[in-house]
């Protein structure tokens, strides 16, 4: 499309897409954070990389500018890559890299820019470092991945064959998925999944009558009013969650963030505890994370039986969406919804902390509340502030921590014709939040990231430490 055309119309963010821009505070910049390490990576080399590449997406060439009609991209006139690429020439250890890294999240995207960085640093120990950080209105993680993966080859001497989009795919799609954002909110989804004609079409999992006893069929308009009522029931559900117990977690902000991860731990550990258990893997990456909650608590242990304390989860909801509303192959945006999944802090064993989440993953699975949650983000960009606040708190005053699982692809790729042998991000949080759990699966193996207000967590090893020793203990021989 031309700049000209692009004047005549202006291209307006998708709701899901602005809600991002709308709910970030001072405190909570809403910012994804991405660090690679790829061997033998040069500056020369990482410059004609993006150039030739990253820059196919017109979205990573815009900024978005709020207007009289809500939150537009536009172009910006004046773009270098210059001005989103840095070469850090100073050697570092792990130790000095991980400061260095906190220090980055702390530096705020400029605004008069497209909101987004790249920072090199090739003396590091064990291999060269790539930072990368972008505001959350530009992607989710699953679609950022996409397009890395898109760009990232399986061998070192093969080339992109499928990248690149143009923005205005996304924008024109804007009343459709509006409309959708307020059927999930309004009518149990019902416009969706096609409950009046039973066709089901989108239902996760096929079970468009999972809640009917299997003797009975209702008709077209029994199967309106019970998605209605089930969508009611998940909205009151969400509206009605207990808030979680007081406790370190849950203090005023600072502003000041640092972040950790692990080393990497194979992958085959997790899937061996998910066969010997009955469980999933997510299950047990989730226990390890209880157990580590349940410590940074700072709650005498006598008090924990009454605790309460929720993880907000994000759902890929791509699948779910009717094929009309799925984004395009490659093109990025925010496709996930919440789940606020209730973490055991009280129980006292391991065994018990993995089969608890198991029980409240398996039910939350069967719930609508990642849809709904989806479309009362994007009707919510729409509001004037005031307006938007209480959804907002709705969302994020009801959680301690945000626990992201991203999974990476199985083998390793190769950005630039080098081996990325390492891939970690750290999750953004809103509103009140101040922790945020990553965890990212790639070539075989899994680690864990934190990154934490300093108000909130004081040592953020300590709790990656907790979340090792959790694993270690799963792993134990049954007596």
């Amino acid at each position: 499309m031309s700049d000209a055309v692009n004047d005549r119309e202006p291209l307006r963010l998708l709701p899901m897409d602005a809600a991002w821009l709308n709910l970030e505070s001072p405190q909570n910049p809403l910012t994804i954070t991405v660090l690679m390490r790829v061997d033998g990576l040069s500056f020369t080399e990482l410059r004609a990389f993006l150039q030739r590449y990253w820059l196919t997406w017109e979205r990573f060439r815009m900024m978005p500018v709020e207007k009289a009609c809500g939150w537009c991209w536009e172009r910006d006139r004046h773009f270098d890559l210059v001005n989103h690429l840095v070469h850090v020439p100073e050697a570092m250890d792990e130790t000095r890299l991980q400061q260095w890294v906190s220090a980055r999240l702390n530096q705020p995207l400029r605004r008069n820019r497209p909101r987004w960085a790249f920072w090199l640093v090739p003396n590091v120990e064990g291999g060269a470092a790539l930072l990368f950080r972008i505001h959350h209105c530009y992607g989710d993680g699953m679609s950022l991945l996409d397009v890395f993966d898109s760009i990232c080859t399986r061998s070192p001497d093969e080339r992109p064959e499928s990248f690149g989009s143009r923005e205005y795919q996304s924008a024109r799609r804007w009343p459709q998925v509006m409309q959708a954002c307020r059927d999930a909110v309004s009518s149990g989804l019902s416009g969706w999944w096609g409950q009046a004609t039973g066709s089901g079409e989108g239902v996760p999992d096929g079970r468009q009558d999972s809640e009917l006893p299997e003797f009975h069929q209702a008709g077209a308009l029994e199967q309106g009013a019970m998605a209605g009522l089930r969508a009611l029931n998940e909205m009151t559900g969400m509206v009605t969650e207990p808030e979680d117990t007081p406790s370190s977690l849950k203090r005023p902000l600072l502003g000041r963030r640092h972040c950790r991860w692990s080393a990497p731990v194979s992958a085959r550990r997790f899937l061996a505890l998910a066969r010997r258990y009955g469980c999933s893997a997510n299950d047990v990456l989730l226990a390890c994370v209880t157990a580590a909650m349940r410590d940074a608590m700072g709650v005498p242990e006598r008090q924990l039986n009454q605790a309460v304390v929720h993880a907000a989860v994000p759902v890929d909801i791509r699948r779910t969406l009717p094929e009309a509303l799925r984004p395009a192959k490659h093109m990025p945006g925010n496709y996930f919804g919440t789940i606020f999944v209730p973490l055991p802090v009280d129980g006292s064993f391991a065994l018990e902390r993995l089969w608890r989440i198991k029980h409240e993953t398996r039910r939350l699975k069967r719930t609508w509340q990642p849809v709904i949650a989806w479309g009362l983000s994007g009707l919510a960009s729409l509001l004037p502030a005031p307006l938007r606040k209480p959804i907002s708190e709705l969302f994020f005053r009801k959680a301690s921590a945000v626990v992201s699982n991203v999974p990476g692809t199985r083998e390793p790729r190769y950005l630039a014709g080098h081996r990325v042998r390492e891939q970690m991000f750290w999750v953004p949080q809103a509103g009140e939040i101040g922790l945020g759990v990553s965890i990212v699966s790639y070539s075989g193996n899994v680690q864990f990231g934190v990154v934490a207000d300093e108000a909130i967590l004081s040592d953020p090893d300590a709790f990656l430490n907790r979340c090792l020793k959790e694993l270690d203990e799963l792993g134990r021989p049954l007596l």
